[in-house]
């Protein structure tokens, strides 16, 4: 760079490798730093080196964060990261670093980052993870207008034979208005948000987001490249077999 700050510490040289992140003579954390100041040099090149906290993570999920406090930046990355190609963990820091100051997120990075998170061995381990350190509030079927248990039945013989495992139905520990139901593959789990859990909540939407849920469990997300494919075509045809789809829909967006 041309435009180096004069005070500024000059970024070690990179390593040349391919496989997980090493340095001679340095450890994880010194490693991780050396990446981290080469890609804050590279999004700004005039601004003084940040002092820097940068350590794997035991996170439930594959999270990586970062903050800004008194000049020292912290980043936690995700430890089920912790053997990834360097060419990985700098995408990650340019990710971070980009969305900290605001910059543009290289879309090489972002693919690059969603191609080794998405690769069956890492999934597989995310898996494993989010399954032996995970926790869900579990608030058990029954509520107190609805039992999902009673829904699922119901609609595994109207749609699905009555061939389809119940994994555990919960209703959610809040009455969530952003996700109104997800199934967590993890734990085989479908949550519903106990806001529908009243009265005057129609059945039939009740229905469609276990309805939806279900098809989920039928159809897992599989992989397009780097993409993660949610809702397949073979998903939305046979979500638009729901007999009240339209209604159930407009009620959704009326919450």
């Amino acid at each position: 760079m041309s435009f180096l700050d004069p005070a500024a510490k000059p970024a070690p040289k990179k390593p040349k490798t391919r496989g997980p992140v090493k340095h001679v003579g340095t450890g994880v954390a010194e490693a991780l730093e050396v990446i981290f100041s080469d890609t804050y040099r590279e999004l700004r090149p005039r601004a003084p080196m940040p002092s820097w906290d940068i350590r794997f993570y035991r996170f439930a999920h594959v999270n990586n964060t970062i903050r800004l406090r008194e000049g020292k930046i912290y980043a936690r990355l995700s430890d089920v990261l912790q053997a990834a190609p360097e060419s990985v963990l700098r995408a990650i820091a340019h990710i971070l670093l980009a969305k900290l100051y605001r910059k543009p997120v290289s879309p090489l990075a972002s693919a690059r980052f969603r191609r080794h998170v998405n690769s069956e061995s890492v999934s597989r381990h995310a898996e494993h993870i989010r399954q032996s350190r995970g926790h869900k509030r579990l608030l058990g079927a029954q509520g107190e207008t609805y039992d999902l248990n009673e829904v699922f039945d119901s609609l595994n013989r109207q749609f699905f034979h009555g061939l389809m495992g119940r994994p555990i139905l919960t209703w959610s520990g809040h009455a969530a208005r952003r996700i109104l139901g997800h199934y967590d593959a993890a734990h085989n789990t479908i949550v519903i948000s106990k806001i529908f859990d009243r009265p005057r909540t129609p059945r039939y939407a009740i229905e469609y987001l276990v309805y939806h849920e279900m098809l989920h469990l039928k159809h897992p997300v599989k992989l397009r490249g780097s993409q993660r494919c949610i809702h397949p075509p073979a998903f939305q045809q046979e979500e638009r077999a729901f007999p009240e789809l339209a209604a159930a829909r407009a009620y959704l967006k009326r919450l």
